[in-house]
C-alpha cells in the first residue's frame, strides 16, 4: 500500500512514522511519502494562499500550487485520490477494510478555509470525512484514514488480530482481560480460565452483544437485533 499525502504540514505526521505502522513502513508493507505542497509555489515568500473570492474570513489555498503538487507525484491507472473534508462521507471500518485494497492513495490535506473548489473537482475522485466537526485542517484526519487502513494491509497484524475486534461484525469487542488473574479483589471471568473454547466463544459473543447494547444501542438497531 502506497499513500502520498500533499499537506503544508508533513512534520506533524510523526505518528504515522511510530508503532505498528512505523514497523509496516520499515519492512515495505506500507508506503508513506509527504508532499509538501509549499514546495510547488512560486511565490519568492513561497505563498500558498490568497484571499477568498466574493469577501469572508480566512484564507483559501490557490489551485495551481495543489495541482502543481499533485502532478510531480507519479500515478497509475488505479490511484485513487482523497481529500479530506468536512464534505465527505464519514469513515467508518467498513471504508476502511475497501481502501486496504486499494494499491495507491493521495491524501489532499486542506487548510485555511479550505482550497480551491476547481482543484478539487479536476483532481479528486472522492471526499472523506472523519465526524461532524471542524479541525484545523485536514492532517490529523489523513493520519487517522492512513492508521485505519495500513492496519488492515496484508502482513501487517496477524490476520486473527482484525477478526474478532471492535466493528469487525457490526458490533463492539467483547472486554479482555490478562495476568494478575486477580486484580484490586476483581477476578478474571470463570469461563475464561476454564479451557473450554466453545465455553469461551460463546461468552465472548454474548458480552458483545451486551457491551454494544449498553454504550452503541444504534450499532445493533443496524444489524436488527432490537
Amino acid at each position: 500500500m502506497k499513500f502520498d499525502v500533499l499537506t503544508l504540514f508533513p512534520e506533524m505526521f510523526i505518528p504515522v512514522t511510530t508503532s505498528i505502522i512505523g514497523r509496516a513502513v520499515e519492512t515495505g508493507k506500507v508506503q508513506i511519502n509527504l508532499i509538501n505542497i509549499r514546495d510547488f509555489s512560486k511565490s519568492k515568500h513561497l505563498k500558498v494562499d490568497d484571499t477568498p473570492y466574493g469577501g469572508g474570513a480566512g484564507m483559501v489555498i490557490r489551485p495551481d500550487v495543489v495541482y502543481d503538487a499533485y502532478e510531480a507525484i507519479p500515478k497509475t491507472n488505479s490511484t485513487k485520490v482523497i481529500y479530506l473534508s468536512p464534505h465527505g462521507r464519514v469513515l467508518n471500518q467498513e471504508k476502511l477494510q475497501t481502501l486496504s485494497k486499494e494499491e495507491h492513495i493521495i491524501l489532499l490535506c486542506g487548510h485555511y478555509e479550505g482550497i480551491d473548489q476547481r482543484v478539487i473537482d479536476k483532481i479528486v475522485d472522492e471526499e472523506i470525512s472523519i465526524g461532524d466537526y471542524v479541525l484545523t485542517g485536514g492532517e490529523i484526519p489523513a493520519m487517522v484514514l492512513i492508521d485505519g487502513v495500513s492496519r488492515l494491509v496484508e502482513g501487517v497484524l496477524n490476520s486473527d488480530s482484525t477478526k474478532e475486534e471492535s466493528f469487525s461484525n457490526g458490533l463492539l469487542e467483547y472486554p479482555q482481560y490478562t495476568r494478575p488473574e486477580e486484580f484490586l479483589g476483581d477476578k478474571v471471568p470463570e469461563v475464561l480460565v476454564s479451557g473450554n473454547h466453545e465455553k469461551i466463544r460463546k461468552w465472548r459473543e454474548e458480552k458483545s452483544v451486551e457491551v454494544t447494547k449498553n454504550k452503541r444501542p444504534e450499532l445493533l438497531n443496524k444489524k436488527g437485533e432490537i
